[in-house]
């Protein structure tokens, strides 16, 4: 009986990581972006801050970074460049992120979102999906305090270590 329980167990252990397997190096992805989204009311005032759109291009290019490191090719996104021009937050319209994944041949779509509420408190996350069956294969939401570069690297770093490349 406890030989049953264990084997169960260890089963039961062994099958996120066995679905998680194919995820990495040798494998396509497809980077649509990274969306800023100021829902606070110094947005409504003063309108978008240069400062916060260089800050995205950062966190872009650290996403697009880490992926050529663990071994992912990227995959070329002029097939879809007026759809995603058109799409006003990749994160979130209703499976063309997908779509576009699958017609530029990716195994998986990587999409991203900064949600400033205030100019102290922004939440950040990054979503990978199977290209084909649409499957979160992994993702992350944080919250950073302070709006400074060194605290948005702090996050997408994190986002990146603890969950999209944990082993």
């Amino acid at each position: 009986m406890v030989r049953w329980i264990s084997l169960a167990l260890w089963l039961a252990a062994s099958v996120p990581a066995l679905a998680q397997s194919d995820w990495g190096a040798g494998k396509s992805a497809a980077f649509l972006g990274i969306t800023f989204l100021d829902t606070s009311t110094e947005g409504d005032y003063f309108g978008e801050r240069a400062d916060e759109r260089a800050r995205i291009g950062l966190l872009e290019e650290t996403v697009r970074e880490r992926l050529r490191q663990e071994g992912l090719a990227l995959s070329d996104l002029s097939p879809v460049a007026e759809e995603l021009e058109r799409t006003v937050n990749p994160a979130k319209c209703y499976g063309c992120d997908l779509r576009m994944g699958r017609k530029l041949g990716a195994d998986f779509v990587v999409v991203g979102e900064v949600q400033k509420v205030s100019n102290l408190i922004l939440s950040m996350n990054l979503v990978v999906r199977d290209a084909e069956s649409g499957a979160m294969v992994r993702g992350q939401s944080v919250e950073i305090r302070s709006n400074t570069d060194a605290s948005w690297l702090r996050g997408i770093r994190y986002i990146l270590n603890n969950n999209i490349f944990k082993e």
